[in-house]
Formats: C-alpha cells, structure tokens, sequence
C-alpha cells in the first residue's frame, strides 16, 4: 500500500478526540478517535486499541483514502439505518431504542461474556416487542458461540422473528456447519469478523458460510477496496460502523451510498451510542436515516484527549504509516 499521503500531512492537521459512550460497550466508556483533513475533507482512524500495527495499517491506508483521494459516485443520498443495542438488561432496552428516532430495524448484541442465553431471549423479546410485528430484528453474537451453542440459541431465538444472525462463530468452517444446520429455520447467517479480520475476506463466500456481508470501511482498507470485496463476493452487504465519530460514520455512508444494491438497513446510526461528538450536526439518524454527506469536526477541540493520549495516537499513526510503506 503506497500512501497518498505524507506522514507530514497526516500529522499537520492531527486531532484526538475521546467521546464517552451513553452504555459501557466493547469492554469502554469512551471512544477514542483520530481525525486528520486532507484536500478531500476529514477522516477518521479509530483501529480499536488492542489492535496491532499490522491490522490497524488497514485503517489508516482507509483514512488517507477518504481525505486526499476523490471518492467513487454515490448511488443514493439517504441511508437507512437499525438501531443498536449493546448487551444492556431487558429493562433498559425502551430507553435506548428511543435515541434512535424511526429506526425500522434493531440490533441486538447477545452471546456476552459473562452472560446467559435466557439474558439473550430476554433482550431480544423486548427489542421485538418496541419494535412490533412490523420491525425487523437482528442479533450479532461477535463469535461468541461455539456451532452446538449457535444451534440451541438460535432455536431459542428464532420465535421473534431474526432477520439474520451476525457472526455467530468464529471461523468460516463454523459458519458453513451454523448455517447448514438453521437453514430450514428461515434465519440467514451474516459474516463481519470473517471477512473484516481475515487475510483472505473472499474465503466465507467461497465455502457458502454467509448468506449477508457485514462490511466496514475503515477495516477494509476503504470505500473502494470494500466494493470490490462486495463485487467479488457476489452476496448483499450491510454496511455497518466500529462506533466511529460522526466524521468516520461519514465515510461509512458514501460506502453505503456506492453499493450498487443495498436491501438491509445499514449499522451506521450508532453516534446515537455517544452522548458527545466531534460536530454540531452529529449523524444522528432521523426518521430512521442518515444522509450522505461530509463532516467537519467543529466540536472537537471540546473533546480533545489529553496531551499524553495525542502523543500515543501519533506514535500509532507512525508506525503504522511503516507497515504501509514497507
């Protein structure tokens, strides 16, 4: 990967942000970000903080391609867009669908560590009743089940209607038995983890283990690498967000705006998980769409992480500029 970019330019306009998070997610409280301009407007590069030099290369080549590259035509101007639950009690599951104004669609975490299948039925019974009959309901496990442990909750799960299950198990070989084994049961198996974090994410679409892609644009390397992993895979595509600022969610919707086809509501409405961003006019979904545009992060000196964290993401952004250019 050859930059488009010098580290110069990258680190010139280099802004660190950290957002703190409406309901504990991914293990956090806050989310942190880093945000630098180029000829093309803003980006975002926000690899999770456990991720190594050589995954998160990924998506910062990604950045650089939303801020100094012209990006590919949109197919459409309004993206719509679910809901997402984290993994919160029954009881709390009204309170956060209402951040989400006329989203149609949810998606419901469930195979959390630390939690039971009868904590997944109750979150799921109570998004499908906020949602009603006419809703559309989706899990994500994060490979959080092993395929015995897949079969006996998706039975379990299935009464409420699943629109498809996320990332059930781990591997593709997983997947493919997953599926063969619920197919009868109406509810499609959607792949994110095997196609975002594998060296060949073509490979769930050779063994037939998904029937939906899960795609993100940071970690695919960008919006032009992502429709040619969709093209090629020749499966639909829910395009979907790391929990991004809303200056990362809107490179995440020119994605979205590019597939030639888009049948699912996309993950793209979750700056409803922050309770800060980066702009006066957040990607807040209304009407349960977000619309495609640019960002400009006129709120982010207000969030501005402390000096020490802002050395640490440049540091990252170094070495990772490395892996790219070696």
């Amino acid at each position: 990967m050859k930059p488009l970019a010098t580290l110069d330019e990258i680190l010139d306009t280099l802004q660190v942000v950290t957002l703190p998070l409406a309901t504990r997610f991914r293990g956090v409280e806050h989310r942190e970000a880093a945000l630098f301009e180029g000829p093309e407007g803003w980006a975002e590069f926000s690899p999770f903080l456990e991720y190594d030099d050589a995954e998160a290369a990924t998506w910062l080549a990604a950045a650089i391609d939303f801020a100094f590259s012209p990006q590919p035509a949109p197919h459409r101007t309004e993206i719509g867009v679910n809901a997402t639950l984290p993994a919160v009690p029954a009881d709390r599951v009204a309170e956060i669908l209402a951040r989400y104004d006329g989203c149609r669609t949810v998606k419901v975490k469930v195979a959390e560590r630390g939690q039971t299948l009868d904590d997944d039925v109750a979150r799921v019974a109570a998004a499908r009743e906020a949602m009603g009959s006419a809703g559309r309901v989706r899990i994500d496990a994060n490979m959080g089940w092993n395929v015995d442990e897949a079969e006996r909750a998706l039975h379990a799960l299935a009464e409420f209607d699943i629109e498809y299950a996320e990332q059930p198990c781990a591997t593709v070989e997983e997947l493919a038995e997953i599926r063969r084994r619920v197919r009868d049961w109406g509810i499609p198996i959607a792949a994110d983890e095997s196609v975002r974090k594998a060296a060949d994410p073509l490979a769930v679409a050779r063994a037939e283990a998904a029937d939906v892609l899960i795609v993100k644009a940071q970690p695919l390397g960008g919006v032009r690498r992502a429709l040619d992993i969709v093209e090629r895979a020749g499966l639909p595509a829910v395009v979907s967000s790391a929990i991004d600022t809303s200056v990362g969610l809107a490179q995440g919707a020119h994605l979205a705006a590019c597939l030639p086809g888009l049948d699912h509501d996309c993950g793209l409405g979750t700056a409803a998980l922050l309770t800060a961003d980066v702009t006066s006019d957040p990607f807040l979904p209304r009407s349960g769409s977000i619309a495609v545009r640019r960002v400009d992060p006129d709120l982010a000196g207000a969030h501005a992480a402390s000096a020490e964290r802002r050395t640490w993401w440049a540091e990252r952004i170094r070495a990772c500029f490395s892996v790219m250019s070696a």
